[in-house]
């Protein structure tokens, strides 16, 4: 992507669902949204983030808390800064490469996430298949389904999270949507650890595209089953792969 895209151009929804006030410890919360952000696609490689003024208000917090947030970002290699006129904060995240032996282990506060993770996304898919949504959002759903669908390694998992996000965010609920974003995020962590695999992606679309038809046509009952169905699928590939 062009880096003189904003992250503002994405669909306000998604960056500013994940991206909330900052509670209790300023400093360490601005870091953890705006990483997890990063982590899940909703900043994407490449992309400026909004102006200081903007993310600073969306976040809640002094703009000096902001620039030290974001200089810790520029520390673990998230982010790099442009100095002078027409430069800003570019978003610089490689997805990880899976090494062969996964470097984590399914205890009980991963198996936790799994579990976490099946009570809150199919209940997020049933929900946005009641709503009446609006043509931007049916096109922006459509749009984060298309994306997933053909993005390769490295960048597929990222427009997996985009899309769950989105699913998330035209369900409307801020708390769903807060719990599906710490769903995602466990998950990117289990993820990160296994083998890129051709077929589990190609069922995996087949899946996406399931949800979506089904959230588009109004079916809660079926938007349920096929999430419930996905995340399944997710859960018994990594505990098989994991251990």
């Amino acid at each position: 992507m062009d880096q003189g895209v904003l992250a503002e151009s994405l669909p306000a929804s998604l960056p500013g669902a994940v991206l909330r006030p900052a509670a209790g410890n300023a400093f360490e919360t601005t870091v953890e949204q705006l990483a997890t952000a990063i982590r899940l696609g909703v900043l994407r490689d490449g992309e400026l983030l909004p102006p200081e003024r903007v993310l600073a208000e969306q976040l809640g917090v002094s703009r000096n808390t902001l620039r030290e947030a974001i200089a810790a970002l520029r520390d673990s290699g998230l982010v790099t800064t442009r100095r002078g006129r027409g430069g800003g904060s570019v978003v610089t995240y490689a997805v990880p490469t899976p090494p062969r032996t996964p470097a984590v282990r399914m205890g009980p506060a991963l198996a936790d996430a799994l579990d976490f993770r099946r009570i809150v996304e199919p209940g997020a898919a049933a929900l946005a298949a009641t709503r009446t949504l609006a043509a931007d959002q049916r096109a922006w759903l459509q749009q984060a389904l298309d994306e997933a669908c053909v993005a390769v390694e490295p960048s597929h998992r990222l427009a997996d999270s985009r899309l769950h996000l989105a699913i998330a965010t035209v369900a409307g609920s801020p708390m769903l949507m807060e719990a599906v974003t710490r769903a995602q995020a466990a998950l990117g962590e289990l993820l990160g650890a296994i083998p890129v695999m051709r077929r589990n992606i190609d069922h995996s679309d087949d899946q996406h595209q399931a949800m979506v038809r089904a959230i588009l046509a109004g079916d809660p009952e079926e938007a349920r089953r096929v999430m419930e169905e996905h995340c399944d699928g997710t859960a018994a590939l990594l505990r098989g792969l994991i251990g």
